[in-house]
């Protein structure tokens, strides 16, 4: 019985612990390379487990059919503690995303 009794303690102790608020989330890391010509890239990640990468670059440059291909992954923890994560392609053919979550 009293281990059930400091089990219910601990367990109440931890998620009444405070939790970090999305709006006091910082950034971690970030990197972002854009010369103008050839694509670019960047990336980031903040305190709270956000998280996101993409890269684009220009296809068939100075052609009819020039489009500006974006590749990239943002992910994120959900406020039931579920990580999340969505891959997308966004080119000529619209945008394109992909997720573990989303309905089949």
């Amino acid at each position: 019985m009293k281990f059930i009794v400091l089990l219910a303690l601990g367990l109440t102790a931890v998620f009444a612990a405070p939790q970090q608020s999305s709006r006091d989330a910082t950034i971690v890391k970030y990197e972002a390379d854009n010369d103008g010509f050839s694509g670019y890239k960047f990336n980031f990640e903040t305190s709270d487990g956000v998280s996101r990468s993409e890269t684009g670059e220009l296809k068939n440059a100075g052609t009819d059919n020039e489009a500006l291909v974006m590749r990239g992954t943002i992910s994120w923890i959900g406020a039931d503690g579920t990580p999340y994560t969505i891959e997308f392609i966004a080119d000529e053919n619209g945008f394109q995303p992909k997720g573990a979550h989303f309905p089949k």
